[in-house]
């Protein structure tokens, strides 16, 4: 015969053993979960904020060039003018008024 050792259900300290175990596994598993989410949501807000913060933001202009050298031909000149109005930065009156003064000089 053994002694000490029960067949059939457990005894209470066995039952609520069991249920602290399975208590704290549902805890922290929902903890983990509910973690997991705030990041997910957190990181998608900061990704929101900042493609919201791009849009709202216009366009970097182009750093101004070095001033031009003395030796620069007139045709280096107008290609500067044509990129930079190419690029936006001038308008098609602002270019026309800066060609002109190119050849007139």
């Amino acid at each position: 015969m053994l002694i000490g050792r029960r067949f059939g259900r457990p005894g209470l300290i066995g039952t609520v053993a069991r249920t602290a175990v399975i208590t704290g596994t549902a805890a922290m598993t929902a903890g983990a979960i509910s973690h997991h989410q705030q990041q997910k949501y957190a990181t998608q807000h900061e990704a929101t904020a900042y493609e919201q913060a791009e849009a709202a933001q216009p366009a970097a202009a182009p750093a101004p060039s070095a001033p031009a050298a003395s030796g620069d031909s007139l045709m280096d000149k107008l290609t500067q003018l044509a990129s930079l109005h190419a690029s936006g930065v001038l308008t098609d009156a602002e270019f026309s008024e800066a060609k002109a003064k190119l050849l007139a000089s």
